[in-house]
């Protein structure tokens, strides 16, 4: 049954900020307030029968996506937890460049959902003539309004993700995103469709927007000749609580760079959660497939297993943000919360 109770469902609208809003400038592409009167006039010629009624909210403060920080994931977050119970789906307009951080840390603050969240956006402003905007929209709000996806996803370019699992994978090219871990959740041609196996079951809604702390989780990228003042800016920094290491393969680290290793070692012993992640598109940490990587385990550095650095870092965030024992977050880090990771 639809939230309003009537035979035609409602969606919310979460203009946040992105490409798809704006509009050029002597700087270039800027975002611009008054989306939703752009939007109804695209609209104006529409077969409206086909799409859910949709109330629009535009933030006050629009995002370009590169200027995003984590306080913002709260902010979009309570917005959708404060107007839950009035929609049967909602849409999150946003950026592309962090859109994939974005949706993964939704689904950590989200949990158990029994609607569908769509995040989407555009390579092209809907200001422009050929644009691939009004399309991405009308295929989220459709998939909102009128489909069983009681979980977060990214939809661009025809192409239905898991949010914790997408991945900007091109600049300039229509199809932005990919999910390189797992399988789309549908594609939307000719027709809509879905792969229900894959797609998680609806459950209690558990809507927790959290407070993170600056600074709490940082990425450490492994590469060749890593010098020791570049490791200890990164491992000796005391505000840091988790760091992500982007290593290679499948999950290996150069254990002949002794800085490095006892910079990590260091943090482990002082309560600092290291991930160990691969820096390859498609991999899943091994720990111990190579001798190089078999005695992470022995100094705490513990697996991300396939999570995206996204999911990770926005995982890592949400975990830190609500529980003290580091002990527990990097038991949780391991675990499946919401298909994030196999």
């Amino acid at each position: 049954m639809y939230a309003n109770q009537t035979l035609k469902p409602r969606v919310l609208i979460i203009h946040t900020g992105g490409t798809i809003g704006m509009r050029p400038s002597e700087e270039g592409y800027k975002p611009v307030a008054g989306f939703e009167a752009l939007l109804r006039e695209k609209l104006i010629n529409s077969v409206h029968d086909t799409l859910p009624e949709f109330d629009l909210i535009e933030f006050e403060r629009l995002i370009d996506s590169a200027n995003l920080v984590p306080d913002d994931w709260q902010t979009i977050a309570q917005t959708l937890s404060e107007h839950y119970a009035d929609y049967d789906g909602f849409v999150v307009l946003h950026g592309t460049d962090t859109m994939a951080y974005t949706a993964s840390a939704l689904s950590f603050q989200l949990r158990g959902l029994n609607k569908p969240v769509i995040v989407t956006g555009s390579q092209i402003p809907l200001v422009e003539l050929r644009n691939d905007a009004l399309d991405n929209l009308i295929s989220a709000l459709i998939i909102a309004g009128f489909h069983p996806v009681p979980e977060v996803c990214v939809y661009f370019n025809g192409r239905l993700l898991r949010g914790n699992r997408s991945r900007k994978v091109k600049a300039t090219g229509l199809d932005a995103f990919d999910s390189p871990n797992f399988p789309w959740l549908g594609q939307v041609g000719i027709h809509i469709e879905l792969h229900q196996q894959l797609i998680r079951t609806a459950g209690t809604p558990d809507l927790c927007p959290t407070r993170y702390s600056p600074g709490a989780v940082a990425m450490l990228p492994i590469y060749p000749g890593m010098a020791d003042a570049q490791i200890q800016s990164i491992l000796d920094n005391e505000k840091i609580r988790g760091v992500i290491l982007q290593s290679y393969g499948v999950g290996n680290l150069p254990n002949n760079n002794e800085p490095l290793m006892h910079h990590l070692t260091q943090a482990a012993k002082a309560g600092v959660v290291l991930v160990n992640l691969s820096s390859c598109l498609q991999a899943q940490v091994i720990p111990g497939a190579y001798a190089c990587s078999a005695g992470l385990n022995e100094i705490g550095i513990i697996s991300g297993g396939d999570m995206t650095p996204e999911a990770a870092f926005t995982k890592l965030h949400t975990l830190l943000a609500t529980h003290e024992s580091s002990t527990q977050v990097s038991d949780l880090m391991q675990q499946n919360v919401c298909g994030e990771l196999d």
